[in-house]
């Protein structure tokens, strides 16, 4: 009897583009994803059933283009596939839908409050993420939830987000030595995740500290051999004293 799989008719990742080729048109929309995408990798080092990407197409319908966010969380899919990771993020093969998108507002506007929000909703994805560091009066950070397929705006900077098991949020830090405001991830008691700069640098500051503390311990160690040499110089000194007046040291003990 034949077998019939609808889905080996669909174009695979490997034949359609991992993006739609638009250039992005403020670093900012590089650099957010790529360092949320950077910190998720030491948060969860062990995890291999999650995918961030970053400016990546998602393919919903072979006969449509994909939807590329700026970045995008995926739960309960293969981290890698093999060394040349992944081409293009396609939901008939991966058969689960990004639970978080990202989207940083440029000077540009490119739908992030109108259609690429409703895209987002119609597919499922359940946060929406916009960030627009160009507000001055409204908040910068907006994290929408998806109930009874519309978008609910969440307040709060962080928000945690209890089926990622990880809160977002922003505030100032420094990362590739730009000051700025940024985009962290946070513990459910918002502390944030440190950066690969800031972990690097807590290391050499903890093998700095370790250093001292044993350069410390040898300069006792030696003020101790210091003094037990000038107590037995002493000592040295008082038999040869007890000697020259015709007592015999070793006699008085």
């Amino acid at each position: 009897m034949l077998k019939y799989d609808p889905l080996a008719c669909l174009p695979s990742s490997e034949e359609l583009p991992d993006s739609d080729d638009t250039p992005v048109d403020n670093e900012l929309q590089d650099l957010i994803p790529g360092l949320l995408k950077a910190i998720l990798a030491m948060a969860w080092p062990e995890r291999m059933d999650w995918y961030f990407g970053v400016d990546m197409g998602i393919y919903y319908d072979p006969d449509l283009p994909a939807i590329v966010p700026d970045g995008f969380l995926s739960l309960g899919v293969e981290r890698f596939y093999d060394e040349n990771l992944r081409p293009s993020y396609v939901l008939w093969e991966e058969r689960r839908v990004p639970v978080l998108a990202l989207e940083v507002v440029s000077q540009k506007y490119r739908g992030e409050y109108s259609t690429k929000k409703a895209e987002y909703a119609k597919l499922g994805i359940l946060y929406y993420v916009v960030y627009n560091p160009n507000r001055r009066r409204k908040s910068r950070l907006e994290i929408y939830k998806l109930v009874n397929n519309a978008y609910e705006l969440h307040d709060g900077n962080p928000v945690w987000l209890p089926e990622i098991g990880l809160g977002i949020g922003i505030e100032r830090g420094t990362y590739l030595g730009i000051p700025r405001e940024w985009m962290y991830w946070y513990n459910q008691q918002g502390q944030r995740f440190l950066t690969p700069e800031e972990k690097e640098k807590l290391a050499e500051q903890k093998a700095q500290q370790a250093e001292r503390k044993a350069q410390q311990a040898e300069q006792k160690a030696q003020q101790a051999e210091q003094k037990a040499q000038q107590a037995e110089q002493k000592a040295q000194l008082l038999r040869e004293r007890l000697r020259s007046l015709g007592v015999d040291p070793d006699s008085l003990l």
